[in-house]
C-alpha cells in the first residue's frame, strides 16, 4: 500500500490528525507533521489513556492509536490537514473497550454470519450564537419551522460549505434542510458500510462544529438543548447484505412490506434489546428529556418513547420507509458514532440467531393513541434504567464484551451520580419552601 508520506507529498498534506473516539465521544487526537507519519504509522501516535474517557488508570502504560490509512480525510477547508482514524492498542494488544474497536468486532461477527452491514445516518443539529445560549438566528421563530426556505437560506454560507466539503470528500450528500426546531438542522449523505459511517459520522460532527465557530456561532449535537423545542435525533438506516453476491438480503417482494424473514429477525432483535440499546443509543442524562419529552411548540417530538414498529410511520421507534432498509428513530445526537453502530449490529444479529420475531406491525399514531404498556414497552426513564438494562442483557454483554460493558457502564453510572448531585433551580423553585 502507497505509504503515508507519499501521499501527503502528492496530495499537500503537511499535517495529519490521528484522532480516536473515547467512551463520552470526545474526539482526541494528536497533530503529526507529514515528515514523521510512517514512523507513527509503524508505531502508533501516544496517549495517556488516563487523560481521556477511558477504562484506564494514570498506573497504565502509554495507549497508542494506530492509524487506519483507509480512513484517510483530507479537510477540504484547510486541505494540508488529513483526519485518520486510530485503533487503540496497549502493551501491542487491542484495547478491547475502545469504541472502533467495539464495532469492529460486530463486523466481523456479521462477516461470521455472512453478511455485510450497511448504514447511514441522519444528523441533526442546532446552530446556535457563539455563546451557545440562544438560537443562532433571530429571526427563525416560527412555532412550525420545519423546512422553512428563509430560515435555511439565511444560513446558506454555512450550510453549502458544508456540503461543498461533502462532495469534494466523495460523500454523495444530496440533501439539507431546515428542521422541526428553531436553528435546527439536518444534512444527509448516501449510506455505506457501518465502519465507513461511523468513521464519516464522527468527522461529521467535528466538521459541523469547526465550519460553524469560522462563521462565528455554535454547532450542538445534544439531545435536547431547550425545553420547548424539538429535540437532536440520529435517525439510523440498516441494511444487510450477503457478502458473497452483494445481494440485498432484507428485499423479498413476497415479503409484508417488500422485506425480508432475515429484515424482520433483525428489526425483532433491535426491537428484543431496545432498553438496553438506550445506554448507547442514548447515552447521557439529556437524552432522555428527547425520547420521554413532552409535544413541543411544533406538536410533537419526531421521537419515540415505547418499543414498537411500523410502515412508513414516524411514530414509531422503528420505520419502515421502503422496501430495502428499516430506520431506528432511537439514538439521538450524542450517541457515539461507534457504539451506536456496534449496538444496532450486536441487537440485529440476536435476533437473526435467534430467529426472533417482531410481532405485529402497528400503523397507530403513537403520540396521539398510544398502544398500551402490556402492547408496547416503554423506553427507560432515565439513563441509570437504560445502563441497568444493558448490565442485564445476557446477550448484549456477551456480543459487546463484559469489558467494555462494564467499563462504559461504570463511566456513564459516575456521570449520573454527577448529575444526582446537582441542585437545579427548578427543585428549589418547587422545594424550598416545603
Amino acid at each position: 500500500m502507497t505509504s503515508l508520506s507519499h501521499i501527503a507529498e502528492q496530495q499537500g498534506i503537511r499535517y495529519f490528525l490521528v484522532s480516536f473516539n473515547d467512551l463520552r465521544a470526545v474526539q482526541r487526537a494528536k497533530l503529526v507533521p507529514a515528515a514523521s507519519i510512517d514512523r507513527i504509522a509503524t508505531e502508533g501516535a501516544g496517549f495517556a489513556g488516563f487523560a481521556a474517557w477511558l477504562d484506564m488508570t494514570p498506573a497504565d502504560p502509554d495507549t497508542f492509536a494506530m492509524a487506519d490509512p483507509h480512513s484517510l480525510i483530507q479537510l477540504p477547508w484547510r486541505p494540508e490537514v488529513a483526519w485518520l482514524a486510530g485503533d487503540l492498542v496497549m502493551n501491542g494488544k487491542p484495547v478491547e473497550h475502545a469504541p472502533r474497536r467495539v464495532l469492529q468486532r460486530q463486523i466481523q461477527r456479521a462477516k461470521e454470519h455472512g453478511l455485510i452491514v450497511r448504514t447511514g445516518v441522519e444528523c441533526e443539529f442546532f446552530v446556535l450564537s457563539a455563546e451557545g445560549d440562544a438560537v443562532g438566528d433571530g429571526g427563525d421563530h416560527q412555532s412550525k419551522p420545519c423546512y422553512d426556505q428563509l430560515a435555511l437560506m439565511r444560513r446558506y454560507d454555512l450550510m453549502s460549505e458544508i456540503c461543498d466539503a461533502m462532495l469534494t470528500l466523495g460523500w454523495e450528500p444530496y440533501q439539507t434542510d431546515h428542521e422541526d426546531a428553531n436553528g435546527q438542522f439536518e444534512m444527509n449523505w448516501t449510506y455505506s458500510d457501518a465502519l465507513t459511517t461511523a468513521d464519516r459520522h464522527a468527522f461529521f460532527k467535528y466538521m459541523v462544529k469547526t465550519l460553524a465557530e469560522r462563521h462565528g456561532l455554535r454547532a450542538t449535537f445534544m439531545p435536547k438543548p431547550f425545553s420547548d423545542l424539538s429535540g437532536n435525533g440520529c435517525h439510523v438506516h440498516v441494511s444487510a447484505w450477503d457478502a458473497a453476491t452483494e445481494q440485498n438480503l432484507f428485499r423479498d417482494p413476497a415479503g409484508e412490506l417488500g422485506l425480508s424473514r432475515t429484515a424482520y429477525q433483525f428489526i425483532a432483535g433491535v426491537l428484543h434489546h431496545a432498553e438496553a440499546l438506550c445506554a448507547l443509543t442514548n447515552p447521557t442524562v439529556n437524552s432522555f428529556k428527547r425520547i420521554n419529552g413532552a409535544p413541543t411548540a411544533s406538536g410533537a417530538t419526531w421521537s419515540p418513547n415505547a418499543v414498537s414498529y411500523a410502515g412508513n410511520n414516524r411514530t414509531h421507534m422503528i420505520r419502515i420507509p421502503a422496501n430495502d432498509r428499516f430506520e431506528l428513530r432511537l439514538p439521538d445526537g450524542s450517541a457515539n458514532p461507534y457504539l451506536l453502530q456496534a449496538g444496532v449490529i450486536a441487537a440485529g444479529l440476536d435476533g437473526i440467531a435467534n430467529q426472533r420475531t417482531p410481532g405485529p406491525r402497528r400503523d397507530n399514531n403513537m403520540y396521539t393513541d398510544p398502544l398500551p404498556p402490556e402492547e408496547a414497552r416503554r423506553l427507560p426513564a432515565n439513563l441509570l434504567d437504560a445502563l441497568r438494562a444493558l448490565r442485564a442483557s445476557k446477550e448484549l454483554v456477551l456480543a459487546l464484551g463484559a469489558p467494555f460493558v462494564d467499563a462504559y457502564a461504570r463511566l456513564k453510572e459516575t456521570e449520573w451520580r454527577e448529575h444526582q448531585a446537582q441542585i437545579s433551580p427548578w427543585e428549589r423553585r418547587v422545594t424550598l419552601d416545603c
